[in-house]
């Protein structure tokens, strides 16, 4: 009996996390208001009770993608911070990877997630929460000659988190395209707190990185 009900805890996890997985990527492609737990359950090919059972309504299953997106990118991080051989270039590599991650991500879902205060504050959280860390690690940078020591981390990163919640806020992607305001706010940002050091290597990412869109 308690071998059965490990097995049943265990398959009971491994579908909540199959599920998590996959509602995330829906809500990313589609947007969230267009997708309903008919939805989700339709693609597991189970019940709409079933998923009631693990998930008792939609926000509370987009919490969990969030949360699971937001561990994800922490641990990206560490690992990153682990192989790279300065601050820049895990901050670029970030930066890369955000960019993948926004291509295939609806602008519905930056409209959509604001219906979902609990969620949305998640998000905000969630990005904001690593502020100390990241100070320290632009202070790393600073030890290695790639960012200038006059620059206060602890401003600048509220402006650019600020930054970052005005993108996803205000309308003014709907006059730009959204990768081209990101954009600018990263490398803006970038090129203020570089050293002539950092700034070399800064250049030479972006004209590759422009030249691999234009291919």
């Amino acid at each position: 009996m308690k071998e059965q009900t490990i097995h049943h805890l265990t398959v009971r996890k491994e579908l909540r996390e199959k599920i998590i997985a996959a509602a995330g990527e829906l809500f990313a492609k589609e947007g969230i208001r267009s997708i309903t737990m008919d939805d989700i359950a339709a693609s597991f090919g189970i019940s709409k009770r079933t998923l009631y059972e693990v998930f008792t309504d939609k926000e509370t299953l987009l919490m969990e993608a969030i949360r699971r997106d937001v561990e994800q990118e922490e641990a990206y991080m560490r690992e990153q911070a682990a192989r790279s051989r300065n601050v820049l270039e895990v901050i670029l590599k970030r930066y890369q990877r955000s960019i993948e991650r926004f291509h295939d991500t609806n602008k519905k879902f930056f409209e959509d997630i604001k219906k979902y205060p609990r969620a949305y504050e998640l998000m905000r959280n969630g990005n904001n929460r690593t502020t100390e860390d990241a100070v320290n690690f632009f202070k790393e940078g600073v030890c290695q000659g790639y960012f200038r020591e006059d620059v206060n981390f602890p401003i600048v990163n509220h402006l650019l988190r600020a930054q970052m919640d005005i993108l996803i806020e205000s309308d003014i992607c709907k006059t730009y395209p959204f990768l081209d305001v990101y954009e600018s706010i990263m490398f803006t940002f970038l090129r203020g707190i570089s050293t002539p050091k950092g700034l070399e290597e800064l250049e030479r990412f972006i004209s590759k990185y422009r030249l691999s869109n234009r291919s």
